[in-house]
């Protein structure tokens, strides 16, 4: 099929990507020439496992190519994706400029059938705008073209997109027209052959469906960081609690590691826009509004454990950070808890060594050269000079480290392990202290 899509990135890029792979021809379409170019040329602005040599051999092989010029791709498209950003409003509402935007460009060039599709994370009713604004620009251009708009939230888990693409566990689709169902069931059947895998709904539905999944598993995190909080208060060690209940198969082991806090670019814009959608109706989400309080505060934790463990005195003190970007497999940092970290960390006057292993550019970048940070090619080469040593992120390089060579490289050997990574008696059988979340003894330790 000849598939069109507006935007190249996160989901975008691998949307695209993954259906060239299966025999589509793809053309992605994006305002940013520089950017248009450095794909062509094979160069991937984001880190995700996979998805570079399906790019590359997808372009190359003519399934798949970029533009920057709207009209021959929708003219292209039998369906027309829309996967720009919804970044948060001032007031935490998604901000439709860009797929409204998308949304016109469709209706000034569109002039045949053709399916649009909402593929990026908007709120509930934005299909109802999306058809208003093509039909707008076709009136005023006097044409009588027919299209129909679909719901089709993605499902994709930074790190794992690839994957999620090519073998999804739901196929999304929501729409009140039978032929646009049709078109999409044909587009999804590579992905649907070993079981059926397409829900059809409407659109509205399917638009909260995206939502109500985000908010769902950003619940589970607060939700386990509040009991390691109890834990932490009451003497008990959270990782068990959380073996003895995931045990339970009605609630199982997914998303139940508490830790740092969530970040990246859907959990906390998702929550605050679904909460944000309550209040426009009037309705208060108490809950949702809880659950981004809780992991707002569970943000500084790490902070909070390490001016404890120093007497509230972090001048000229060096902390040693192994993780930067917001979870392993990716280099974003968007919403990321190190960013929280490091910034409380320089206010109090302490300098960051940092180490993560695809991150330390997008760090660069956010934050430029300054003198108290430094980023370091390799893991244990932060812990040089460094006095503490805090694990942000639960990379799978960070799970089996020498905590002897640590400890001799420390200055006052501790470990403040963010993600609940280590055994706490296998570090201080080591000689260094232990600090984690939610297990008991880091409370106890830091009085």
């Amino acid at each position: 099929m000849k598939v069109t899509i507006f935007g190249t990135g996160y989901v975008g890029l691998v949307t695209g990507a993954c259906l060239a792979e299966m025999g589509n021809h793809v053309v992605c379409v994006d305002i940013d020439a520089g950017k248009v170019e450095r794909l062509r040329r094979g160069e991937i602005p984001i880190y995700e496992p996979g998805l570079e040599p399906i790019v590359r051999r997808n372009h190359a092989g003519g399934q798949l190519d970029f533009t920057t010029d709207a009209a021959p791709a929708i003219a292209h498209g039998e369906v027309i994706f829309i996967a720009v950003g919804t970044p948060p409003d001032e007031d935490g509402s998604a901000d439709l400029q860009y797929v409204l935007g998308v949304a016109r460009t469709i209706g000034q060039h569109l002039d045949r059938y053709a399916v649009v599709v909402n593929k990026s994370t908007v709120p509930v009713g934005t299909a109802d705008r999306v058809r208003t604004a093509i039909a707008t620009e076709l009136a005023s251009r006097g044409a009588g073209v027919e299209f129909d708009v679909v719901s089709n939230p993605e499902f994709l888990k930074e790190g794992d997109a690839v994957e999620d693409c090519l073998r999804p566990d739901r196929i999304v689709i929501g729409s009140s027209s039978a032929h646009a169902v049709a078109v999409l069931r044909k587009l999804y059947a590579p992905f649907n052959r070993n079981h059926e895998r397409t829900v059809v709904m409407d659109e509205r539905s399917a638009e909260l469906t995206k939502y109500a999944a985000n908010a769902m598993l950003a619940t589970k995190i607060s939700f386990m960081n509040e009991v390691a909080n109890i834990a932490e208060r009451v003497g008990a060690d959270v990782e068990l609690v959380r073996q003895g209940i995931g045990a339970d198969p009605r609630i199982g082991y997914h998303f139940i590691y508490p830790g740092a806090g969530y970040g990246g670019s859907c959990f906390p814009k998702d929550v605050q826009a679904l909460e944000r959608t309550a209040r426009g109706v009037g309705y208060q989400a108490r809950l949702l509004g809880a659950v981004e309080a809780v992991n707002h505060d569970q943000k500084t934790k790490l902070f909070e454990l390490i001016s404890r463990h120093f007497d509230g005195d972090l001048k000229g003190k060096t902390i040693a950070l192994w993780g930067l970007a917001f979870k392993p497999n990716t280099d974003d940092m968007r919403e990321a808890s190190s960013r929280r970290l490091m910034e409380a960390l320089w206010a109090a006057g302490a300098q960051v060594r940092a180490f993560d292993p695809e991150a330390r550019e997008e760090t660069r970048r956010i934050y430029g050269e300054r003198a108290d940070l430094v980023l370091c090619e390799h893991a244990y080469d932060a812990l040089q000079g460094a006095d503490v040593l805090a694990i942000v992120t639960e990379w799978k390089a960070f799970r089996s480290p020498d905590f002897a060579r640590i400890r001799a490289a420390l200055g006052t050997p501790a470990v403040f392990d963010g993600r609940n990574l280590y055994d706490p008696a296998v570090v201080e059988e080591a000689g260094l202290a232990y600090y984690g979340i939610g297990r008991g003894r880091s409370l106890r330790v830091a009085r």
